[in-house]
Parts: structure tokens; C-alpha cells; sequence
């Protein structure tokens, strides 16, 4: 069964234009985009067909998740069901979901019907259109469940906001009218932090703390308080109490207020009790008299005591009293409850068939004798006679917390390891070979004859010793003059290195330091040629050669400038008319003879190719004009084409382009 832990974790409900958007901008990002009005028919009609199924299979799939995560009212457990039906109306929750999963069957028909239409689409415009009227209708019917999309948005944040009740678990169920101290109780015993004011209704939702009794979890709930008067007449807040003790098994703390602080009489509360005691049924029942600091029950008048001895004429109520202000009586409340929770849940497994098919699988096996002999058990002396430990004893084995604190927190106290070793000498305890040294015994490496082996050698060198074999003359005696001169050069060479390499440290610092670059430097010839003859060079023949060309230079630029005259001429020529064609064509063609004369020279081009085949200036001006209106529309789609749609790049091209393994950059 699930509980209201497990309903905690749905996923957030999108409004209907968020919930559009998302599978609209999903079809775009997952399926191709490019289609072309020269493709294959049956291609175009894949490329839409296509489109429309995956926005369906979205649309399915999203909605199939929101229907699945909330709850069927039906497979919760009674309490929760009961709950959600207070908090949220089961018929109106019942009513958004099956509109959800209405809208699904419909866009599901929606798209079978267009996939349809589309095999028979004749052209690209065609199979478009039908795709946009798939796609509109689908995003119209989703626009239509605006309204349960937020219901049960509203529903989730509600549901994740209920506290996680267990309902199958040890409880302790807390109810009475209001401001009788319920919430004090429940701070007092759990760590729960439920608002405690001096008014009804402060509680106003079901509260859950925890505790721990015998090694064992238990939740306790707080409930609102509930007022006297017919089920029809209760409110959302007095309903979740009806809720928890009608569907709870727990056990039953009902709280009374004999000071009549509260604001309800004696009278009122005991009428409470039997009207709400139908609830009780099967469930132990502790009658809690709190604000015993202000009146007791044996303080009570007698009309006042009739009423509370109608409630304790039942006997299977307990009655226990407490004071929430000054904490008398309040953990002998809870271990009341318990107690009588804990007998309530045996005996009511007692009473199933389930204890009867848990006893036919135990066998309890009894040992048999064997003879008649006697065995007793043994005990050894030492454990007999070892004296028990007193602290006080002077006398008494010292404990590894005696030593600790005999310390006195001068020094780090260390537990020794070590003084419990039971080696064949004492003295080994602390020796500081390891038993294991870089991953292998030692022991298997120790010679027993070590020290035989050890004590034969010293007697051999000393021997030796005696014989003089290392008996030797001074040093400086055994050196002949061919040694010394040898050893002079080795020092020499040793300093000649020593230095060199000095020399070439440095000479790496410099090296390693940043050189800022000369600019260009402009020289002269005459500057040029004088540097050369100071070196000793001839630079005649490069002054003959630089004379050349600057003359080549000056008779370049006069010819440029006749053939520029010639043209304006010609042009004037043209546009007043004044020369028949034989004779602008003749002109034209003594232009064009000059310009190849100086084509080298000036490198412009030879005619004007823009106006080639044109007459006149204005039929080049209408040419351009032309062109520019044929190109608009390519220009317009740009590399999109005629594609479905086009999502422009909004990276750049150096976040795309580079460089690949094994192919080129063009294909991304």
C-alpha cells in the first residue's frame, strides 16, 4: 500500500501553454527539418508523417506520466484514501484525471486520422498543411485541460506539504476538543515543533512526531480539534481527525480539560467522547485528565465527577492524569499507551490463523538421555577465585581506564597493545623488527647459524690482520711523479670544465630573456651602397640596376596617365553622341591597345566587365536592378531552403569548425 511518503515524489504538473511548448519545441529538436519541394512525394510524406507521430507519442507519453504518478484512490489504504478525499473532493479529482487521460485517446485519434490524410498528400504544400492542422489540434485540445493541469498542480503541492504517516505502523492517536493541551503533550514527547497558542484551533492539519520506547519506533499524531455536532456539519479541519480514528490502528489518547480552560464544560467534553467513541472500536483507549496543576480529579464536585465516571464505566478505558506545564505524569502517559498498544497487537495477531500457520512449521526437538551418568559443568579454580572488581579496592587489577585517567591529562594516553603477548620471553614484546618487513616474513629469512657464521668471520680478519694483508705505506709515499702530473691535469681539467660550464649557464640566462624586435628601418641607395664599399664590396652594378628601373618606373606612369586621358575622352564621346559606332568602336579599340600596352604597368583590368553586351550605362543600371529582385527570395531562405522550419545557428562558427580526426570540416 502506499503511503503519503511515496506520494511525495510526483513530478511537477506544466500549465497547458508550458506543457505545449515543450513537445512542440521536443518534434523540432529530435526530428529532421529539411524537406525540399524536388524529394520523392513518398519522401515528403515520411518527413510529415513522421512529425506527426512523434508530437502524439510526446503528448502520450507526458500525459501517461502525470496519470500514473498521482494515486488511484481505490489502491490506497483506507486512511489515505479517506484523507485525500476531505482534503480534495475524490469526485473532482477523480473528474481531472480522467479528462487527462480523455485529451490522450483524442489526440492519439487526431494524429491516426492526419497520418491517414497524409498518404495521399500530392504535393510538399499539401502535406505541410495537413501537418500544421494536426499539430493545431492537438495543442487546441491540450489548451482545453488548462484547468485540471492546475487542479492537480495544486493537488501535488498540497500532497508534498501532508506529513509522511505510516499507516500500518506502532501510533499513538492524540483527539479531544480544542486547547485541551494535545500539542504540548505531543512537544513534550517527541520532537515535533507544533505551534502551542491560548485558542481553538491552532492545529489545523494532522501533525506527526516520532519517539523511541523499548528499542522500538512509534509515531504519534497530533490531530484538530474536534466540537460536538453532526458529521454533515464538520469542517475540512475536524474531518482529518474523524479521518485518523476511523482508519488508524493505533492507540487512542483522548484529552480532557477538568479546569474548563479550554473554553468546553465537562459536560461538553463527556458528550464528545460518546459520540466519537463508535471510532474507538477495537482500539485501546487512554483517558488522559490533563491540567492536573490547576484541578485534580479528586478536587472535581460531584455533577462533574458523574460525567467523567460515565466515560471510566466502560472498562477497557485507562484513565491516567498529567500536567503538560509542569511535566508531572507525562511519561508515565506515554508508557501507558504504549503498553496498551503493544497488548492490543498481540492479541489481535493471537487471534488470527496466522499464529496457527506459523506453530505447524516449528518443531521444538527435546534431547534425549543417554545413561544415567551425572555430568556436572566444569569450572576452572581461576575463574572461582578471581575477586570481583571493586573500584575502591587499592588492591584491585588496574583497567586500561585507571590508567587513562591516572594521567591526569598531562600526556596522550596510548592502549598498549602489546603487554598481553604470551611469547616465550617477555623481554620480546618490544622488539622492534617487524614480523613482516616490504610484504614477506622475516622468520623465513633468519639463519639459525647466523651467529656461528658471524663470530668464524671475525676470526678470519683478524687473522689476516695479523698476518699484515692490510698492512700499507703512506700514501703520499706510493706516489710517483707520474701520478702527481696526472692529477694536476685532472685538477686543471676539472676548473676548465667548472668554468666553461658557468659560462654557458649565463650565457642560456641571457638567451632565456624576451628580445623586443627592431622596426623597418628605411635606407637609402646612396646609404646602402656606402655601407657595402666600407665592407669592401662593389655595388656598381646595383646602382646601374636601380637607375634602370626607376627610368622603366617614370615612362610607366606617362603612358598610364595618356591611356587614363584617352578613355575620358571616349566616354565623353559616347554620352553626347557626336560619333557614329564605326568610329567609337574604333576608339574604343585604340583605348583597349593602350590599356594592354600599360597592363603591366598600372595592373588595372583591361575593359569593364560589368558593362560587357550593354549599350548604353542605363541598360547596365536595369541589368543590376534585375538581378538584385531575381535574388531576393533565395536570399530571403538563405541556406534554409525550403525547409520545414529553420532554427538558425546561434553559436559561432569557431565553437563548431576545427580540428577532426579522420574527415573534414565541412561535415558536422
Amino acid at each position: 500500500m502506499s503511503s503519503v511518503a511515496g506520494l511525495q515524489s510526483i513530478a511537477p504538473v506544466p500549465t497547458a501553454s508550458d506543457f505545449i511548448d515543450v513537445v512542440l519545441n521536443m518534434t523540432m529538436r529530435k526530428t529532421p527539418t529539411v524537406i525540399h519541394k524536388n524529394f520523392k512525394i513518398s519522401r515528403i510524406r515520411k518527413f510529415y508523417m513522421r512529425k506527426v507521430k512523434y508530437t502524439q507519442d510526446t503528448f502520450d507519453e507526458k500525459l501517461g506520466r502525470i496519470i500514473s504518478e498521482f494515486p488511484i484512490l481505490d489502491n490506497l489504504h483506507p486512511f489515505l484514501a479517506s484523507l485525500l478525499n476531505v482534503l480534495y473532493d475524490k469526485n473532482h479529482y477523480k473528474l481531472a484525471l480522467g479528462q487527462l487521460n480523455t485529451a490522450r485517446h483524442l489526440i492519439s485519434q487526431v494524429s491516426k486520422d492526419y497520418v491517414r490524410l497524409l498518404k495521399f498528400g500530392d504535393s510538399l504544400y499539401r502535406c505541410k498543411q495537413l501537418k500544421k492542422a494536426a499539430l493545431g489540434r492537438m495543442a487546441t485540445i491540450m489548451k482545453r485541460q488548462k484547468e485540471p493541469l492546475a487542479y492537480l498542480e495544486q493537488v501535488r503541492q498540497h500532497i508534498s506539504r501532508l506529513p509522511a504517516i505510516d499507516p500500518n505502523t506502532r501510533t499513538l492517536l492524540i483527539c479531544g476538543y480544542p486547547n485541551v493541551g494535545k500539542s504540548s503533550f505531543v512537544n513534550k514527547i517527541t520532537r515535533a515543533d507544533v505551534d502551542v497558542q491560548p485558542y481553538a484551533f491552532t492545529t489545523k492539519s494532522l501533525f506527526v512526531g516520532h519517539m523511541d520506547y523499548k528499542y522500538l519506533r512509534w509515531q504519534v499524531i497530533d490531530t484538530p480539534g474536534v466540537l460536538d455536532h453532526p458529521l454533515e456539519e464538520m469542517n475540512t479541519i475536524e474531518m482529518q481527525s474523524i479521518t485518523a480514528l476511523a482508519h488508524l490502528r493505533s492507540a487512542i489518547l483522548y484529552f480532557m480539560d477538568l479546569s474548563e480552560q479550554c473554553g468546553y464544560t465537562i459536560e461538553a467534553q463527556s458528550k464528545l467522547f460518546h459520540s466519537i467513541k463508535p471510532l474507538f472500536l477495537n482500539k485501546p483507549v487512554i483517558l488522559v485528565i490533563n491540567k492536573i496543576d490547576i484541578v485534580r480529579m479528586s478536587e472535581l464536585s460531584p455533577e462533574n465527577r458523574a460525567f467523567v465516571d460515565t466515560i471510566l464505566a466502560d472498562k477497557s478505558v485507562i484513565s491516567v492524569e498529567a500536567s503538560c506545564y509542569s511535566e508531572e505524569g507525562v511519561m508515565n502517559v506515554r508508557n501507558v499507551a504504549c503498553e496498551a498498544l503493544l497488548a492490543a497487537r498481540v492479541e489481535q495477531k493471537l487471534k488470527g490463523s496466522r499464529i496457527n500457520a506459523v506453530a505447524n512449521k516449528i518443531h521444538v526437538a527435546m534431547p534425549v538421555k543417554r545413561d544415567d551418568v551425572e555430568r556436572k559443568p566444569f569450572i576452572p579454580d581461576a575463574v572461582k577465585d578471581r575477586k570481583k572488581y571493586d573500584k575502591n579496592d587499592p588492591d584491585r587489577r588496574m583497567l586500561e581506564r585507571d590508567e587513562e585517567q591516572a594521567l591526569d591529562g598531562i600526556d596522550i594516553f596510548r592502549a598498549d597493545h602489546r603487554k598481553g603477548y604470551i611469547l616465550a620471553d617477555d623481554a620480546w614484546k618490544y622488539d622492534i623488527m617487524p614480523e613482516f618487513h616490504n610484504g614477506k616474513n622475516v622468520a623465513d629469512f633468519i639463519d639459525p647459524d647466523i651467529e656461528e657464521k658471524l663470530e668464524a668471520l671475525e676470526r678470519e680478519e683478524e687473522a689476516l690482520e695479523a698476518q699484515g694483508f692490510y698492512a700499507s705505506d703512506d700514501e703520499d709515499e706510493m706516489l710517483d711523479s707520474d701520478e702527481e702530473e696526472f692529477r694536476d691535469a685532472a685538477e686543471q681539467i676539472r676548473k676548465k670544465k667548472a668554468s666553461i660550464k658557468k659560462i654557458s649557464q649565463e650565457k642560456n640566462t641571457l638567451q632565456n630573456r624576451p628580445i623586443i624586435p627592431r622596426k623597418k628601418k628605411a635606407v637609402s641607395l646612396e646609404e646602402f651602397t656606402n655601407g657595402m664599399r666600407k665592407v669592401g664590396h662593389d655595388p656598381s652594378k646595383l646602382e646601374k640596376r636601380a637607375k634602370r628601373l626607376m627610368e622603366q618606373h617614370k615612362q610607366a606612369m606617362k603612358a598610364a596617365k595618356a591611356a587614363h586621358a584617352v578613355e575620358d575622352d571616349e566616354n565623353d564621346v559616347d554620352m553626347d553622341g557626336d560619333l557614329d559606332m564605326e568610329s567609337s568602336a574604333g576608339a574604343g579599340a585604340g583605348a583597349g591597345a593602350g590599356t594592354r600596352s600599360t597592363a603591366v604597368a598600372s595592373r588595372e583590368p583591361r575593359s569593364a566587365r560589368h558593362l560587357a553586351g550593354m549599350a548604353t550605362q542605363a541598360q547596365a543600371d536595369k541589368a543590376t536592378e534585375l538581378r538584385k529582385f531575381a535574388q531576393r527570395e533565395p536570399a530571403r531562405l538563405a541556406k534554409a531552403s525550403e525547409s520545414d522550419r529553420h532554427v538558425p545557428i546561434t553559436r559561432p562558427k569557431w565553437m563548431l569548425a576545427g580540428k577532426r580526426k579522420g574527415g573534414k570540416t565541412q561535415r558536422r
